[in-house]
């Protein structure tokens, strides 16, 4: 009984592929351990990648740049640009679409989502960069603002504090990178649990993911989430819901949201995305 447990436990282990897309909470550290960014690292090629960065969401993306590229030299990286796309027809220029072609790994910086999607939506570039992540060539991370465009609905902006309300969040379309989600970073650090719920009551076929600081969702290909860093990531996930009043209230009026399903997960732990199956890190096999 305890081999076929354990092989059965072998057999729902998710097997880690070459590249995957990180969704960072934010403020992840730069300094220390740097356990996040190494891991983007060395997915994009270790020693051999080639990683491109995309500051376009921060007001001052030159210095942001710049900061990302010494991280990944002082790791040892072959080469690391920074794609300073500060207006959409910068995506048409030659430079941009080689570097995305070629590049092992893109890095979407933080700062203001709404500002990035600006930039970004319905490019060419954007276009390479989704297609070359499906096909699995390349590996993408996104932290704060890049985490928040990765679905295909984004929360753009809002509140907390309050009980959940349709006024506490402001949504608008992202990038689409994972499309059955909706992301919510700095999670627990500012207090966003309710404005995820009021975003999910009006898309309840999405899945919420709430993820904190210096904390990293990794979406691998076969549809595992890995968590890894310093704190949780929340899945909140609707698919069983039964009922919301949130087409019959006003915006600022309460929302019941009935039968929603909720983990928080930490370092080690996974989630399927598409199994909504949970996957602690350590096993205890009775003996």
């Amino acid at each position: 009984m305890r081999q076929l447990k354990a092989k059965w436990l072998e057999m729902r282990t998710p097997q880690a592929t070459k590249t995957a897309i990180m969704v960072i909470g934010g403020a992840e550290d730069k300094v220390h351990g740097r356990e996040i960014l190494r891991t983007f690292f060395s997915r994009a090629g270790a020693n051999d990648a080639y990683i491109t960065i995309i500051p376009s969401a921060s007001r001052e993306p030159s210095i942001i740049g710049e900061r990302y590229v010494r991280i990944f030299k002082d790791m040892g990286v072959e080469k690391a640009d920074i794609l300073d796309i500060r207006e959409r027809d910068h995506c048409d220029s030659s430079y941009i679409k080689e570097s995305l072609e070629a590049c092992s790994g893109v890095f979407l910086t933080g700062g203001d989502q709404l500002r990035l999607c600006g930039v970004l939506a319905d490019t060419r570039a954007m276009d390479i960069i989704r297609q070359r992540v499906r096909g699995g060539q390349i590996t993408l991370a996104g932290t704060s603002a890049g985490a928040a465009v990765m679905g295909h609905h984004m929360i753009a902006g809002g509140g907390s504090g309050e009980s959940p309300n349709r006024s506490l969040v402001d949504m608008a379309t992202g990038l689409s990178l994972i499309p059955e989600i909706i992301v919510d970073q700095h999670f627990h650090n500012r207090n966003r649990m309710v404005r995820l719920m009021s975003a999910l009551a009006s898309h309840p076929d999405r899945i919420g993911i709430g993820i904190d600081e210096d904390t990293c969702a990794m979406f691998e290909k076969d549809g595992w989430l890995h968590v890894m860093g310093k704190g949780s990531v929340t899945i909140v996930d609707p698919t069983e819901m039964t009922h919301t009043n949130e087409s019959h209230v006003g915006a600022s009026d309460p929302l019941n949201l009935h039968n929603l399903r909720l983990h928080i997960l930490s370092h080690g732990d996974r989630f399927h995305l598409y199994q909504r199956t949970v996957l602690p890190s350590v096993y205890r096999i009775p003996s």
